[in-house]
């Protein structure tokens, strides 16, 4: 075996190995996919990873779907399941846990969850 293998992720334990598709920790247990080391690293840089509603990474200028109807102050309707969003801005200090800067038709500028969007 000549590649090396990396450290943990939860303990950073030297003694990781492979079990099928995984690889696994003999200290903590923990277990992870060797493509989730490469996210790993990005983030260990400093570039943040920001994922939607079921996984896909999303980056500046993405286009994305609401996937749940929005209720917005000062609105009657708020923003319906199925609104495309053009051109996002992903930010890192949002307020209540907000990371995606946006201007929707209809609406005007304002801050989303990536919980609540679909990348399209």
């Amino acid at each position: 075996m000549t590649e090396t293998l990396p450290p943990c992720p939860q303990c950073a334990g030297a003694y990781a190995y492979e079990m099928g598709a995984l690889l696994v920790c003999p200290e903590c247990g923990h277990e992870w996919s060797p493509s989730s080391r490469s996210e790993a690293a990005e983030e260990a840089v400093g570039e943040r990873i920001v994922k939607d509603a079921v996984g896909n990474v999303l980056a500046d200028g993405d286009t994305v779907t609401v996937v749940k109807t929005l209720k917005v102050k000062g609105s009657p309707s708020g923003i319906k399941a199925g609104t495309k969003v053009r051109g996002i801005r992903l930010i890192e200090d949002g307020v209540d846990g907000h990371d995606i800067d946006c201007k929707i038709d209809g609406f005007g500028p304002m801050q989303l969850k990536s919980s609540v969007v679909k990348k399209a």
